[in-house]
């Protein structure tokens, strides 16, 4: 890996040093899409009170800011038929706040954002999720030998089909990496979420986080990590080919939104490399 990376260095450099123009390719731009980053995260041992929904649009390839959303109204209601609001506190922010929140494991909640006369809704259930028992680091992991390994152990739940996502958000690196998976052939066993980097070192910070999330969440963020190349980069930043949600405009289903309502149970660690 390292001589793999060596080379492709060396490449780059005699390339770049035979090249003085910078070329920008000419690329359509489609209309402006909402996006709407709905996920509410429920860490064990808090109230889970208080909780975001996020809203921008999409913008050109090479823009570096990412335009926000303001003016919608933004509420989620529960099986029970009860209503949490958020609320933009900050103008031109995107960012709609709730206070109190109630999570429930295993109950149904719909979303709904009603943007320019238009209403989008989704619909999913809060997943539990088992708490992160032990980390384990091993300085000779990798395919090469030489690369610090962190395992994040967990005793998956018998007789009960479970969908987890890992979170690993290291101190030397802008965007997190994820480790998604099922339980289909460790049931009931104990089983980790895996980190390797070659980069990473000793007194380097790694937060990781544990999700329990539903079969369909699982399917939307495996497509997510699969068109990025890999298991890096931001769920919520433009990908390469447009991946749906489940968030549905009902009414007008051609000017669909982008994104996901997503409700899980999380377990965090703050994780210090030795």
């Amino acid at each position: 890996m390292k001589l793999y990376k060596i080379t492709l260095l060396l490449l780059l450099t005699i390339f770049a040093s035979s090249c003085e123009d910078v070329i920008t390719v000419d690329l359509n731009t489609s209309a402006p899409r909402l996006v709407i980053d709905a996920s509410i995260q429920w860490q064990k041992g808090t109230s889970g009170n208080e909780q975001k929904v996020k809203l921008t649009t999409t913008t050109g390839f090479y823009d570096t800011n990412i335009p926000t959303v303001s003016g919608a109204i933004v509420f989620v209601t529960n099986s029970d038929n009860v209503t949490f609001n958020f609320i933009e506190e900050e103008p031109n922010s995107g960012i709609y706040l709730c206070h109190n929140f109630v999570p429930e494991i295993d109950k149904n909640y719909n979303l709904t954002v009603i943007l320019n006369g238009e209403t989008y809704t989704a619909n999913e259930t809060l997943m539990s999720v088992a708490p992160i028992t032990s980390i384990e680091q091993n300085d000779e992991g990798g395919f090469t030998g030489d690369e610090i390994e962190v395992k994040a152990f967990f005793n998956d739940p018998p007789s009960v089909i479970n969908y987890y996502m890992f979170t690993f958000k290291s101190s030397i690196a802008a965007v997190p990496e994820y480790d998604l998976f099922d339980d289909s052939f460790t049931q009931g066993n104990e089983n980790f979420g895996l980190y390797i980097n070659e980069d990473i070192d000793t007194n380097d910070n790694l937060e990781i986080t544990i999700n329990g999330v539903s079969r369909r969440y699982y399917e939307y963020m495996k497509k997510i990590v699969s068109i990025r190349g890999g298991n890096t980069g931001s769920p919520f930043s433009t990908p390469p080919a447009t991946v749906r949600g489940n968030i549905v405009n009902q009414s007008n289903a051609d000017n669909y939104a982008l994104g996901y309502f997503n409700l899980s149970e999380t377990d965090y660690r703050n994780y210090v490399i030795q």
